[in-house]
């Protein structure tokens, strides 16, 4: 348990800086990090599911996902505000990541009842850190006055949906992993499985992001 534990932080502080650095720097680093994540996620996708049906479904849903992560990402919609996009971005990323080390430290620490059967690991626990460290994170983000961020009721509406969304989209893919009789999609992240299971929450929460900030508000 505790090297498996030892394996996940290192993991975890290796690729979110780097994540983040890709992610900041934009251009064919960015381009290429994605398009490799997508390829992979695809792979385990279709590993993962023996119905023809659901694996091209995933497949269609995944490349949808992607390419709204890309739109994100270049999001510009005055055609002169490089930041738009990438304080969009960024802002959900932080949500995903947040959501899901709130959910697990506040699940291991807290304990009690459990969520949902389709993933044993979720508790009502973790689910208050799934919104409490997302919200703390944009605080602190909004405080050292980083993409000119407030946290307001327009911030924490939209971190609540996010968190939501990623939290639901974790389990939709621990139900399609259940039915699949397997852990994790892959084992390319030390501690953490396939890259499938790392943006489970991920490639639901962009889409919604996304449709949130282009459709009912702005930040």
């Amino acid at each position: 348990m505790k090297t498996e534990l030892t394996k996940r932080v290192i993991s975890s502080l290796i690729l979110i800086p780097l994540s983040f650095y890709l992610i900041i720097k934009g251009n064919i680093l960015f381009n290429f990090f994605l398009a490799l994540c997508y390829l992979i996620s695809i792979y385990e996708w279709f590993m993962m599911n023996k119905k023809n049906f659901i694996k091209y479904i995933g497949i269609i849903f995944l490349s949808s996902s992607f390419i709204i992560v890309y739109l994100l990402r270049n999001y510009d919609p005055c055609c002169n505000n490089y930041h738009t996009g990438l304080r969009l971005f960024i802002v959900t990323t932080l949500i995903c990541i947040f959501a899901d080390i709130g959910g697990y430290i506040f699940g291991k620490f807290f304990k009690g009842p459990n969520l949902t059967k389709i993933s044993p690991n979720k508790t009502y626990s973790g689910l208050i850190g799934a919104y409490c460290l997302p919200i703390l994170s944009v605080f602190i983000l909004a405080k050292i006055n980083i993409y000119e961020l407030e946290l307001n009721l327009k911030m924490f509406t939209f971190i609540v949906i996010v968190s939501s969304i990623s939290q639901i989209g974790d389990i939709i893919i621990s139900y399609f992993k259940r039915i699949s009789n397997i852990k994790d999609t892959g084992k390319i992240i030390p501690g953490h499985g396939g890259i499938l299971d790392r943006i489970d929450g991920m490639i639901f929460a962009f889409p919604a992001s996304y449709i949130t900030y282009l459709y009912f508000f702005k930040f």
